[in-house]
């Protein structure tokens, strides 16, 4: 896997090293390799073998470690196959760009929802800042439908995790909630078990996203608590 590093190494940018590092603060280790580049390299490592690179795989490099987890997004196996590296992977996960690009890359959950469903509700329950936040937003990215959205605020309020990355990752999913299926999820703050700041944040997203109305963001911000 030398040859790989050796590539990231090659492919980084010193100037979104610094971007990137600004939105990580805690990372020292990222190389600055842009998200299509790494998906590119991801696409070349699939088309050979993923199981031998993710054996072999190190994770020297926060860039190393998001390369993995976009492998997997791409990844062709059973689906048990993939959980069984998505479980090997998610402890990987120490800040919100990887977790989020991931998550984003999972798209074989569309095909299994109850399946992953069940795999990722344990993950909920987690101590780990960034196994919540991961289970968090896979619920935002594939389960905010009719048959889901009322599981969705149940299990969002049972998160009592007081990590910063899982607040803002539940005050997003409330968000996108409420664009989707807004008188349940007007319902849902009316009527909820969130944190003062996880609720507040829920609301300031719902006000500074384009695709809500004045009319909500004025109904919005009088709802916020004191």
């Amino acid at each position: 896997m030398d040859i790989i590093k050796q590539q990231l190494i090659q492919l980084a940018d010193e100037e979104y090293q610094k971007f990137q590092s600004k939105l990580c603060p805690g990372i020292n280790n990222i190389l600055g390799v842009r998200i299509p580049k790494l998906r590119k390299l991801a696409k070349q490592i699939v088309k050979e073998d993923f199981r031998d690179y993710i054996k072999e795989a190190k994770d020297d490099y926060y860039d190393e470690t998001m390369l993995q987890g976009i492998v997997l997004g791409y990844a062709k196996a059973d689906i048990d196959e993939i959980i069984k590296y998505i479980s090997i992977f998610v402890p990987k996960i120490n800040n919100w760009a990887v977790c989020d690009v991931f998550c984003n890359g999972l798209k074989i959950t569309n095909d299994y929802k109850e399946k992953m469903w069940n795999f990722i509700l344990p993950y909920i329950d987690s101590t780990s800042e960034f196994k919540v936040r991961f289970a968090v937003v896979m619920l935002l990215e594939y389960y905010i439908q009719k048959e889901y959205i009322d599981k969705i605020f149940k299990r969002l309020d049972s998160i009592k995790h007081e990590g910063y990355y899982v607040k803002m990752a539940v005050a997003w999913t409330v968000s996108i909630c409420y664009i989707k299926f807004p008188k349940q999820t007007l319902n849902y703050l009316k009527n909820n078990e969130l944190d003062d700041f996880t609720y507040n944040k829920s609301l300031q997203k719902i006000v500074e996203s384009t695709r809500t109305c004045n009319e909500t963001k004025t109904l919005m911000r009088s709802m916020k608590r004191k």
